[in-house]
């Protein structure tokens, strides 16, 4: 029997409502918190993560007496086997049903029994227990393989390796795509490099486009580690013409880079919710509601442009007795409260706070080309865009602002084109992820109802759009938000409201907070929810040049087609 399906204990008691319980065979120093391991059960494999391990004695005498300094070694190692040992504490994932050994009589009988059905594929959740002294081993290669996908498999993509014996651990780009996942960590703990990999997986197999809101300017262009100083390879040198980068306004730079095409947003563009999402950033009051939508009322869609060409100034006029008095100017905004009925001082107001915006370089009456349509295209024509807000737009104010506009466009585009492929028979909608980083900024309680973000979340899966957000404070987005996200991928958190809000609606959380709390700071997630068959922590892949040569094959050759698809075609 090799080492990988040699067995490491076996069953001692547990049941479906707590963790199995196995009696260790092994020294404990060869298995680890988190070690997948497989419950060998007749027909029946059992699937489960070692969540504690536990010292145990026959006597609490002998685990009292220090029998190595009284007993000959030899002696001393004996009595330990026979009255010292260590327990396992296993959570049950899946269960497997494999059959009899195949090419024996019993396999074909089993198969002429199971007929319609695929044999050793029935994986379902745990409904039964193995019974005592089944045999407990470490998962091989081959049962990584049949949980989680094998590499060969076109969609698999390798985001890890397991810890004991670095077999690999695949993630189905397709069923990753289907509902919105989350990468969640501490500050510190790799998010941007491990996103940095699932999106140049995703871009490499082409199943979905991607628009990422890169508000620090890490994803596009080349950059240099901030801990290292190594070089970083942004996803614009791999895919280049695959991957459109925008910057924000006109004539921006993105890390000394000149953009593909610059984003202007058009004043007309602007709408009242737009306004009211960036309430607690303007601290604008109660009574913005009623303003804005006295603003619309006057001047429609140029609300916005009529409403910063006003002004705060006075002029002076003779009352019926001859006598000057200073009114507000025709063109101020006062004058326009006053012809509205809305209350002079919250308009003011108002005009006061929305200088911040009035003032951005990027808000403008008439842009230069309609970039937010060409964002579009690019995504509906299997590209991918990458918007950085640059050195000079990075703020929260910037970052609500453009990204929430934009997603409204592109919601309604992608609902006008699922309608007509449902009503019409066109073509089907191109799948699309949209990357959002900081994302508790935007999907709080207090925000959440206001954002498109919250609408993709809950209701834009059948519509084609998802979303990858990207988070160190997970506790902090909105529990329906969390709820919805299929796939998440965790680094190490060290408050414990965080590793409650990743682990909330998953089965046996309790066991694996200590394991989320445990992991290692850098280069171990935690891979969890729907897009996985089960919860399995993993050693992350490095995002170096050994990467991007196992990404697109060995030396980094490509075939004919390969080139051809990065090339658009």
């Amino acid at each position: 029997m090799t080492d990988n399906l040699k067995p490491i204990g076996y069953i001692v008691g547990g049941g479906l409502k707590e963790s199995f319980r196995a009696r260790l065979t092994v020294p404990a120093q060869e298995v680890q918190e988190g070690a997948f391991v497989v419950i060998e059960s007749g027909d029946w494999q059992f699937y489960g993560l070692v969540t504690d391990l536990q010292l145990g004695a026959t006597d609490p005498r002998f685990a009292d007496e220090q029998s190595e300094s009284r007993l000959p070694p030899a002696l001393a190692r004996a009595l330990h086997g026979q009255t010292l040992y260590t327990n396992l504490e296993v959570l049950p994932a899946l269960m497997l049903e494999r059959g009899p050994e195949p090419g024996s009589p019993e396999y074909a009988a089993w198969v002429k029994e199971k007929a319609g059905e695929t044999p050793g594929q029935r994986m379902l959740p745990v409904k039964t227990v193995p019974p005592h002294h089944a045999p407990v081993r470490l998962a091989s290669g081959g049962d990584i393989a049949e949980i989680f996908g094998d590499l060969s498999e076109k969609g698999n993509f390798v985001i890890g390796y397991t810890r004991e014996q670095g077999h690999p651990v695949c993630i189905n780009l397709d069923k990753f795509v289907q509902r919105s996942a989350g990468v969640f960590g501490a500050t510190g703990t790799g998010k941007s490099f491990l996103t940095r990999i699932v999106l140049a997986g995703l871009m490499h197999y082409n199943r979905a486009s991607v628009l990422v809101f890169d508000m620090h300017n890490e994803y596009g262009f080349d950059d240099t580690a901030s801990d290292t100083g190594l070089r970083v390879t942004g996803l614009k040198s791999k895919f280049a013409s695959r991957v459109r980068v925008v910057g924000l306004g006109r004539g921006a730079q993105v890390r000394n880079n000149t953009p593909d095409f610059n984003l202007e947003i058009a004043m007309s563009d602007i709408t009242p919710a737009d306004i009211e999402l960036l309430t607690r950033e303007l601290n604008l009051k109660e009574t913005t509601p009623t303003t804005l939508h006295a603003l619309v009322t006057s001047f429609g869609r140029s609300w916005f442009k009529h409403f910063k060409a006003m002004n705060r100034d006075e002029v002076e006029i003779e009352d019926e007795k001859g006598k000057l008095k200073k009114v507000p100017h025709p063109g101020s905004v006062a004058a326009w409260a006053d012809g509205a009925g809305v209350n002079v001082m919250a308009a003011e107001a108002l005009h006061d706070k929305l200088r911040r915006l009035f003032d951005k370089e990027y808000i403008v009456e008439n842009p230069a080309a309609d970039s937010v349509s060409e964002i579009i295209k690019a995504l509906e024509g299997s590209q991918h865009v990458i918007l950085s807000f640059g050195q000079k737009y990075e703020t929260d104010l910037d970052y609500l602002l453009v990204s929430n506009l934009l997603t409204r466009r592109i919601r309604d585009a992608w609902e006008a084109k699922t309608n007509a492929f449902r009503s019409s028979g066109k073509n089907e909608p191109r799948q699309l992820v949209i990357v959002l980083e900081e994302a508790h900024k935007l999907l709080n309680r207090e925000m959440a109802g206001q954002t498109t973000f919250n609408t993709i979340a809950r209701e834009m899966r059948k519509y084609y759009v998802t979303l990858l957000i990207i988070d160190q404070r997970p506790s902090q987005i909105y529990d329906e938000v969390m709820s919805q996200l299929g796939t998440r991928i965790s680094g190490w958190l060290g408050d414990e409201d965080d590793i409650h809000a990743v682990l909330s609606g998953l089965a046996g959380r309790e066991s694996l907070r200590g394991m989320l709390a445990r992991l290692q700071p850098k280069e171990e997630v935690l891979l969890l929810g729907w897009g996985v068959p089960m919860p399995l922590p993993v050693k992350s892949r490095r995002y170096d040049d050994e990467f991007w040569r196992e990404l697109f094959g060995a030396g980094g050759k490509k075939d004919e087609a390969q080139i051809m698809k990065e090339l658009g075609y």
